[in-house]
């Protein structure tokens, strides 16, 4: 557990440091967007081209992330079902419990596998994140088109923004360059491993700098079903399903601790842009953040 501890609190340090930051104006108003852009779409499609490609992972290992990763959505999508007739929120507010149940922090998610488990761990937490993106956002929009009391949601610029993921594309490069073995010239690796090395941390306080911690002050019951449902159950529910599918070793901690991450900062954006409940969004993001910091390594400690 003291080990445990010692590895995810620069973790939940670095979120709070971008938070401080971004309060302060440091080092200006307009840097920490261009930063979460720059990180976004240049550090960590690098970091998962350079790790995926590093790693000499067996080809089961795929299909058993798969399997796992989709017996996870259909549980916890059964579990969001439930929590829809016995309270029955309207449609943008559901939206907002929807996603702040399901959905995860990547950054964190990766950050975490690295300094926890090593690089092994960050690769198969890679292939997760790339099964489990596309899945996640089809999921959400399928949501949003359905209970949302706006417009029909429009699946093409959708499924154009799933296939144009930067995380997605760098997953796939990095799953294709192990797969064939094609390995790294020490010119090529010297430019991508210190972008690797900078993705991270960098992620890690951009996730801080968009905390909108005013928006607690709203905190209700949605955001208690939405928080104790991707803290508490996600996380149970998934050794469940690991034990059924006889998933166990390295594996079995990844996808325990994804299923512990709070959930993602870009759910605020889907959020505004398709008809949720923002505000409400904002506190999920920025209270499960906060709490995850407790969360995380208690149920670790406990289901590992």
């Amino acid at each position: 557990m003291v080990v445990m501890v010692e590895a995810l609190v620069p973790i939940f340090g670095l979120i709070m440091l971008g938070y401080l930051f971004r309060r302060w104006q440091f080092p200006g108003e307009g840097f920490w967007p261009l930063a979460e852009r720059f990180t976004y779409y240049a550090l960590f499609p690098a970091m998962l081209i350079y790790k995926l490609g590093s790693a000499e992972l067996p080809v089961s290992a795929y299909f058993e992330i798969a399997v796992l990763i989709l017996a996870m959505l259909a549980a916890m999508t059964l579990l969001l079902v439930i929590v829809r007739l016995v309270w029955r929120w309207s449609g943008p507010v559901y939206s907002s419990v929807f996603q702040g149940a399901g959905r995860f922090n990547s950054y964190v998610a990766l950050a975490a596998a690295g300094l926890l488990l090593g690089d092994e761990g960050l690769s198969l937490m890679a292939i997760a994140v790339a099964v489990m993106v596309p899945l996640l956002n089809l999921l959400c929009i399928l949501m949003f088109a359905l209970i949302a009391d706006q417009e029909p949601v429009r699946f093409r610029p959708v499924l154009k923004a799933i296939v144009t993921n930067p995380l997605i594309i760098g997953s796939v490069f990095g799953v294709v360059w192990s797969f064939f073995r094609i390995g790294f010239h020490p010119l090529l690796a010297g430019m991508l491993e210190p972008l690797s090395n900078l993705a991270l941390p960098l992620g890690l306080m951009t996730v801080g700098a968009g905390l909108q911690l005013r928006a607690l002050r709203g905190a209700s019951m949605p955001f208690a079903v939405a928080t104790f449902a991707k803290l508490i159950c996600f996380p149970v529910m998934t050794l469940g399903l690991a034990m059924l599918l006889g998933v166990d070793g390295l594996m079995l901690q990844v996808v325990i601790l994804l299923a512990a991450m709070p959930t993602a900062s870009s759910s605020y954006i889907l959020a505004r842009q398709l008809g949720g409940d923002a505000p409400l969004m904002a506190a999920i993001i920025s209270g499960q953040t906060l709490l995850a910091t407790v969360t995380v390594p208690l149920l670790l400690g406990l289901l590992w």
